[in-house]
């Protein structure tokens, strides 16, 4: 019942066009007021704790990073090389684009950038990385709920008891992820089914980075595929094609990227064999 609340509050938050950082937060804090007898303190405590990780200290300096490359001239200097170097071949524009984001994977700052842009790029700098931040902070109170009430722990009791092992729980996430992909961003997705998915295909004994790569894989392909893709409406307005005629050009590299998707969902050792070999498992 309270699962059922929950997902009737986030629903209709997000069905009046507000952003899902606020959908999230709102939910949240309706459910605690509402229904539960959580503490305040508590909450409090888990909006602060749940931050405090030292990997997420890579957002806003990844963000930093982007700033100055793209103030500095860098970020233009990066595609017109990779694009000298990779775009006269065929699907030269895709190509050029993935060589500038290697290269931008490999550069951090550029000398020649005039001081008086520092305080911009820093200013625009910290307000993306609070957004951000935001973000991650309703999605942490999220997903303590989501714990609190033991939705995740009821839903993988409910799959073991009516003899729904891996495979089965797999090929619904597979499911989910494709139909959220249609109508919702990745950050959104992660947000809302990481905690509860997450919870269960540990108890299921599905490897972590594997289930990691398998939602990673499920976003790629859900903004995509017909009928609302978010990927084929940016398609559509850079070549002015329709959608209906964009979809039929797009259908053999979809049914690739869904085969591809069903390797990695059962063929756990694709996902895993490089960690392993870095003596990262």
């Amino acid at each position: 019942m309270n699962a059922a609340i929950i997902f009737i509050l986030l629903l209709v938050l997000m069905l009046t066009g507000m952003p899902i950082s606020i959908s999230l937060g709102l939910t949240v804090l309706t459910f605690l007021f509402g229904f539960t007898n959580v503490p305040l303190e508590s909450v409090a405590l888990k909006l602060f704790t749940g931050i405090e990780k030292f990997e997420i200290m890579a957002i806003p300096f990844f963000i930093l990073a982007g700033n100055f490359l793209t103030h500095g001239g860098v970020a233009r200097r990066m595609i017109n090389f990779a694009s000298s170097m990779v775009g006269h071949w065929y699907g030269g524009l895709g190509l050029a684009g993935v060589l500038a984001c290697a290269l931008f994977a490999a550069v951090f700052v550029y000398k020649d950038m005039r001081l008086k842009d520092v305080p911009r790029v820093l200013l625009n700098s910290a307000n993306m990385s609070a957004m951000f931040l935001y973000i991650i902070t309703n999605a942490v109170l999220f997903s303590f709920i989501m714990t609190n009430e033991n939705i995740p722990q009821a839903l993988a009791d409910w799959m073991l008891g009516h003899g729904l092992g891996m495979i089965t729980f797999l090929l619904a996430v597979n499911v989910i992820l494709l139909l959220a992909g249609n109508f919702m961003e990745p950050s959104s997705i992660v947000l809302i089914f990481a905690p509860i998915l997450f919870p269960v295909a540990m108890k299921l004994g599905i490897d972590p980075v594997h289930f990691g790569i398998i939602m990673v894989v499920n976003m790629e392909v859900g903004m995509c595929h017909p009928p609302v893709g978010l990927n084929l409406y940016v398609a559509s307005g850079i070549t002015k094609m329709g959608i209906t005629e964009l979809t039929v050009a797009v259908w053999p590299w979809l049914l690739a990227m869904l085969g591809f998707l069903m390797v990695v969902t059962y063929w756990p050792g694709l996902s895993l064999w490089f960690p392993r070999m870095l003596g990262m498992m």
